[in-house]
């Protein structure tokens, strides 16, 4: 298993498995746009007419790893230091609620409604096209999701864990945790996943399913001028 490609996991993802979701300057790769404003990039003095020539097409991005070479025309707003977390065997978490897969127009709208309610500014309007995303509803009200975001041919990441606020300590994120882990197993895939590393509540909960911290990693935010 390349353990190596964790160090730069959005360059590898939009080099293998998500390549069609690339935009590709002179030495950096993003994300779409209207995917997921993430790029990453091999050398850092081939980034700043790259991240130049992105910030013409969204104002607010991340570039994820090293840090980056940028000019003028960008300001870095903020360094994001994440846990880079990785599950290597099948939690053992019983299943109590009705899962549900997220492909409906509606559910899709569920999903981005609720996710930028608790997590504002990282999901856009085809983040949900990336990967599988499952929820679990309330009186048909979505409550809490997880699903895939960025994915290598061998690795897919865990994303927008999140519960409504009004439903927290449920139990609700352990089971759609151990759902979509189990999915990226039963593909010969190995879960990891990027959490603050402030965020010390969710960092314990991701320890007691078995993910265990691989390296921190930084998340580079940048501002068009």
């Amino acid at each position: 298993m390349e353990t190596n490609k964790l160090d730069n996991p959005t360059w590898h993802s939009l080099s293998e498995t998500h390549k069609v979701f690339a935009v590709e300057f002179d030495g950096i790769k993003f994300y779409h746009p209207d995917y997921c404003p993430f790029g990453g990039f091999i050398n850092s003095d081939e980034t700043a007419t790259g991240i130049e020539a992105y910030a013409s097409l969204t104002n607010n991005f991340f570039v994820v790893g090293n840090k980056p070479n940028s000019n003028d025309t960008v300001q870095l707003n903020n360094e994001l230091i994440c846990n880079q977390m990785v599950l290597d065997k099948q939690s053992d978490v019983e299943i109590m609620e009705h899962i549900v897969e997220l492909q409906t127009e509606i559910h899709k709208l569920d999903l981005f409604n609720l996710v930028n309610l608790v997590q504002p500014g990282y999901f856009k309007n085809k983040t949900s096209d990336l990967g599988n995303y499952f929820g679990i509803y309330k009186d048909e009200k979505l409550v809490a999701v997880t699903g895939e975001r960025m994915k290598m041919d061998a690795y897919t990441e865990l994303s927008a864990i999140v519960t409504h606020p009004n439903f927290t300590g449920k139990g609700y994120a352990k089971q759609l945790i151990k759902f979509a882990s189990d999915k990226i197993f039963n593909e010969q895939k190995i879960p990891y996943l990027h959490v603050a590393n402030t965020n010390i509540g969710a960092i314990k909960l991701y320890e007691k399913l078995g993910f265990k911290t691989r390296r921190p990693i930084s998340f580079w935010n940048f501002i068009a001028k």
